[in-house]
């Protein structure tokens, strides 16, 4: 069977953590969307390291890590990842699988990606600019190269063909000295990624579970930034849902078992884009800095505010969610007074529905005040230890949402993950 895990907000949830946390409980752990605009943060002997595209199971012994077809994969990205993670001692040669359906970011989709946010003026998407885009509408288009690609001898000819399409599109910028730059790099990144393990990854990925492995399909951005669903068109260009690890995995749906959703105790948002809950005063600002909230990727500083039950609640149902892990509890410890949001004010009217056009109209958060809990619970192992004022915050979340929050991390550390029972 196949459990997900995902995240319910814009992406920024602490994803990286809690699927290295339960990667010990699987056998093979997948990407299934998205490229290396990702940044999942892991702490392993208490050093820093941030993944882009590498499942974050690859510090666990033994475990399978495929990179599938949902993912846009920038193979210089993908080299210095590589090279990260043998700096821990992690023979990625023997635990790292790529399919061979996977698209390839190329330089000139860097280009693409960069030209259109100029392009666009003062209506920037927020995009990281790391081609991910381009490279997706490639994919749509019929017109991209994929991992497979790189052992066909015709592939240097090909690439050729798609780079003079895109450099039409590009004739209004001059990137040609950054683009010769990147393909430097490219095309060294290519002879190192075609001595990895490539594989045909929907028969791999099938293959393990009919043999009886544990998969953990791994999501990457959040659920509010899926293509179809999310913030339109202030959203990523994949299917950040669980719907998505079908299409990104090659599994049928039957296969997925328990939805794993991840929401912080509070919101954060990077880039443009609607965000009713966001706060733009003092309390966001210390959210920002207790919280460490700048871009794992990018280092830009996040948008914070309140937790948002409405979108949260609309994430739980449109991903089928089965659990919860809440993140950075521990930064609201010394609040005295918290706020949820428990609707929308749209014209006057109160809502717990998203709308359609979030950023046509002017909502505000009806908010719910909650007692802060004013206690260090870094240090706190069991639940029953947690503040009374705590457990309230969280028993209105579970009867919200009607989905229990399983579990809550209280620190950056690998182990600091408190479970309810």
């Amino acid at each position: 069977m196949v459990d997900v895990i995902l995240g319910l907000q814009w992406g920024d949830e602490g994803k990286g953590k809690i699927v290295d946390y339960f990667a010990k409980n699987y056998d093979l752990i997948a990407r299934f969307q998205g490229g290396p605009n990702a940044g999942h943060t892991l702490y392993v002997n208490d050093k820093k390291i941030v993944l882009h595209q590498i499942p974050s199971g690859i510090f666990h012994e033994q475990k399978i890590n495929l990179i599938g077809n949902g993912v846009v994969l920038d193979p210089v990205t993908l080299k210095k990842e590589c090279e990260a993670v043998a700096s821990f001692g992690v023979d990625y040669q023997k635990s790292l699988f790529i399919s061979e359906r996977t698209h390839l970011i190329l330089p000139t989709h860097r280009a693409l990606d960069k030209a259109s946010e100029l392009s666009k003026g003062n209506d920037k998407i927020g995009s990281t600019l790391k081609g991910i885009g381009p490279a997706y509408m490639d994919k749509t288009g019929r017109n991209g190269l994929r991992v497979g690609d790189l052992l066909d001898k015709n592939f240097t000819t090909q690439y050729i063909k798609l780079r003079m399409k895109h450099q039409r599109l590009l004739d209004n910028f001059n990137f040609q000295e950054e683009i010769s730059q990147w393909e430097e790099e490219f095309f060294d990144a290519i002879d190192f990624l075609k001595n990895l393990n490539i594989v045909n990854g929907e028969y791999f990925i099938n293959d393990k579970i009919k043999k009886g492995m544990r998969v953990l399909a791994e999501g990457a951005q959040g659920s509010m930034l899926d293509v179809d669903f999310g913030t339109f068109p202030f959203v990523t260009s994949s299917s950040t849902i669980s719907a998505g690890v079908c299409s990104g995995l090659g599994v049928a749906p039957q296969k997925i078992k328990d939805v794993i959703g991840i929401t912080k105790a509070y919101c954060t948002r990077v880039g443009s884009g609607p965000f009713p809950t966001e706060l733009t005063d003092a309390t966001g600002d210390f959210l920002r800095n207790a919280g460490n909230e700048f871009g794992s990727t990018t280092g830009r500083p996040r948008r914070c505010g309140w937790i948002d039950l409405v979108a949260l609640n609309f994430a739980c149902m449109i991903n089928g969610v089965t659990q919860i892990v809440m993140t950075k509890a521990d930064i609201l410890d010394s609040l005295e007074e918290l706020m949820v949001c428990k609707n929308y004010l749209i014209n006057g009217k109160e809502s717990n529905v998203v709308p359609f056009q979030m950023n046509r109209m002017k909502i505000e958060a009806a908010y719910e005040s909650f007692k802060g809990w004013n206690t260090d619970i870094s240090k706190i192992s069991s639940f029953e230890e947690m503040p009374q004022a705590m457990k309230t915050y969280i028993n209105y979340i579970n009867q919200y949402l009607g989905v229990p929050v399983k579990y809550i991390s209280n620190g950056p550390g690998r182990e600091q993950i408190v479970s309810i029972k």
